[in-house]
């Protein structure tokens, strides 16, 4: 099953995601909520403009694979994710992808940053776990099914780069291609990213120790 979405649909599906998570007070969302969750101008990289019926042409390519499913308790039709059921991911999972499907390949330390409103993780440990988990899923097969194979993948560090980026794989092999440096330094670079994501994870840890203690000297 082919896994490869072009821009429009990452952007619906990740921006059901988002809201389901963050505003489930207005969610599902109508179709006018969504093209605006589409080209917000924060937390969206790229920023785009999607006309309406961009919306509902990437609205379809999802009904038809069952990642999105309409809703018909109102007046107005309302649109829903299953990608949490198809993917069978987990709630800080869920936030992983659905941020690299709306701001692009990230750092583990910038993917904490933002996803406080989504999922609250406890260290910069436990978001490179989440990645982890996500880039070693087991291989989908020839006949495999939407939904199975990694869903993450661990791009080469760029030059100057203090961190290696991670990026989903629901994208556009080429797209995906463009962030990553030549083949050669793959192999060298994805063990050493992991010891650096650690080291970036007591540094934080540290750092927070220091505070308080600070707080509590300055309360003495």
């Amino acid at each position: 099953m082919d896994m490869t979405f072009d821009l429009e649909s990452l952007r619906v599906l990740g921006a059901l995601m988002e809201k389901e998570m963050t505003t489930p007070e207005n969610y599902p969302l109508s179709l006018n909520s969504l093209i605006s969750a589409c080209n917000q101008r924060s937390s969206r990289e790229p920023v785009l403009d999607l006309t309406e019926d961009d919306v509902r042409q990437a609205l379809h390519v999802l009904e038809d694979l069952g990642l999105v499913t309409p809703t018909r308790d109102s007046r107005v039709p309302k649109y829903e994710h299953r990608a949490r059921t198809v993917f069978n991911l987990r709630r800080d999972e869920t936030a992983v992808i659905c941020l690299l499907l709306l701001r692009g390949p990230q750092t583990p330390g910038e993917i904490r940053s933002r996803s406080d409103r989504m999922h609250s993780f406890d260290d910069l440990g436990s978001v490179v776990s989440t990645l982890e988990r996500l880039a070693s899923r087991p291989a989908a097969g020839p006949e495999a099914k939407l939904g199975e194979g990694p869903l993450a993948v661990l791009l080469p560090r760029q030059p100057g780069a203090r961190e290696a980026r991670y990026a989903h794989l629901l994208g556009d092999p080429a797209t995906l291609a463009a962030h990553s440096e030549p083949g050669p330094v793959r192999a060298e670079r994805t063990a050493p990213s992991h010891l650096e994501a650690e080291v970036e994870a007591l540094r934080l840890r540290i750092e927070e120790l220091e505070r308080r203690l600070s707080a509590l000297e300055s309360g003495a």
